[in-house]
């Protein structure tokens, strides 16, 4: 079973947030890391996806909708981790996401979008 690889996007890029993630030893890479700033949520998804990596955004309906669309199509993607946007402060995002990656495995995160509320402590 294979840690979660985590992908941020360019509405989620807080800094304080992703260096608390890298201070935890999480592996994340943001939008910015990989020149992939200004792309559709579409190649977002697709980028993330060819370096399995799991999508973390606020942009909760857009992201919704394309999981949606991709499982419609009998398609993959290495999943999706949505947080609505300013509903959380960092420490409760952390502790959420770290739940959610010391919980499920990389492999039991393909196909499948998750709520952090859901793992919310």
């Amino acid at each position: 079973m294979s840690k979660i690889l985590l992908y941020i996007d360019e509405d989620s890029m807080d800094t304080d947030f992703v260096q608390a993630l890298l201070t935890r030893n999480v592996d994340v890479l943001t939008v910015a890391d990989v020149g992939m700033l200004h792309k559709s949520d579409e190649e977002q998804l697709d980028w993330a996806t060819e370096n399995s990596r799991v999508v973390f955004s606020f942009n909760t309906r857009d992201f919704y909708h394309l999981h949606t669309i991709v499982l419609e199509r009998g398609s993959f993607h290495a999943g999706i981790i949505l947080a609505p946007q300013q509903r959380y402060g960092i420490g409760e995002l952390m502790r959420g996401v770290l739940h959610l990656i010391n919980t499920k495995s990389a492999e039991e995160m393909h196909g499948q979008l998750e709520f952090i509320s859901d793992w919310m402590r």
